[in-house]
């Protein structure tokens, strides 16, 4: 397996710069395909709109939303333009309101092998960046690439790689996806913290996909932490520090908010905080 299609999405030119490069660098590495979409999002709530006044807000807010496309829109290509000439690439610019936003995202990312995008949270952040990540994962089936605002480092490629490992069907999407990372990487160190003393893998947390991995040539270990720290994300990120890791691995947990999927307690926990990549997937 190896990542063909990547997908990266773009809701503020701010980004432009820290996404592409970074989704171009793993796009070149892999011989893959980048494919860029800017959407400009109409943020309209015309429920909420005093009588007469809708039609108004909506004129706005959708000038508003075109201008903002074309301004991402002149950043995606300025930032393409910088990448070497031999970069295979495709850009698409769109207009949606945030209520659809979810299902054009999701078409786009059931076509692809990897999505990269930047952090959904910190200044200058809306409910798009959050929303984006949500229908790539949840209804996109997408393994996602969250990158911290430093981006992918100075290093060629994931040299370290932690995967979290919980048993859980999610946290087996998640390294099964990652696997031309984790094959690429050095050393790949699968960490199970407090794992339930009845589980069915009580006698060798984290053993059976060690030998899964290992069989794929990967340099696996497992290390099995206490949780010494209130929070499983808080133990897990004090482990990717003392690893030197480069990257996490981990499955994306969610809710049903209505007919919203949000990114539960623990996912949101470990994008906040990370300070490396975070691939996930669901």
């Amino acid at each position: 397996m190896a990542y063909k299609s990547i997908l990266t999405v773009l809701t503020r030119a701010a980004d432009a710069g820290l996404a592409i490069g970074a989704a171009a660098r793993l796009a070149q590495a892999q011989d893959a395909h980048l494919d860029v979409l800017v959407l400009g999002v109409d943020r309209t709530q015309v429920g909420y709109s005093y009588i007469g006044s809708g039609a108004i807000m909506m004129q706005v807010s959708l000038d508003r939303a075109e201008a903002e496309a074309r301004e991402t829109e002149a950043a995606a290509k300025a930032a393409l333009e910088a990448q070497s000439p031999g970069l295979r690439s495709s850009l698409e610019a769109a207009v949606t309101q945030l209520g659809a936003l979810g299902e054009i995202v999701a078409q786009r990312a059931r076509f692809a092998d990897l999505v990269v995008l930047p952090r959904p949270y910190g200044e200058g952040k809306g409910a798009e960046s959050e929303a984006v990540i949500e229908a790539a994962l949840f209804e996109g089936k997408a393994p996602v690439l969250v990158l911290p605002e430093k981006g992918l480092g100075e290093k060629d490629g994931f040299e370290r790689v932690v995967v979290a490992w919980n048993q859980s069907a999610e946290a087996m999407i998640a390294a099964r996806q990652a696997m031309p990372f984790l094959k690429a990487a050095k050393t790949v160190d699968i960490t199970v913290i407090d794992p339930p003393p009845h589980g069915p893998e009580r006698s060798d947390p984290g053993g059976l996909l060690c030998q899964m991995l290992v069989r794929h040539g990967v340099h696996a270990e497992v290390s099995v932490l206490a949780r010494s720290l209130p929070r499983v994300s808080d133990v897990l990120a004090r482990h990717i520090w003392d690893q030197n890791a480069d990257l996490l691995v981990m499955g994306a947990y969610g809710h049903s908010r209505f007919r919203e999927a949000i990114l539960g307690g623990a996912t949101r926990n470990m994008l906040e905080k990370a300070e490396i990549p975070v691939l996930m997937a669901h």
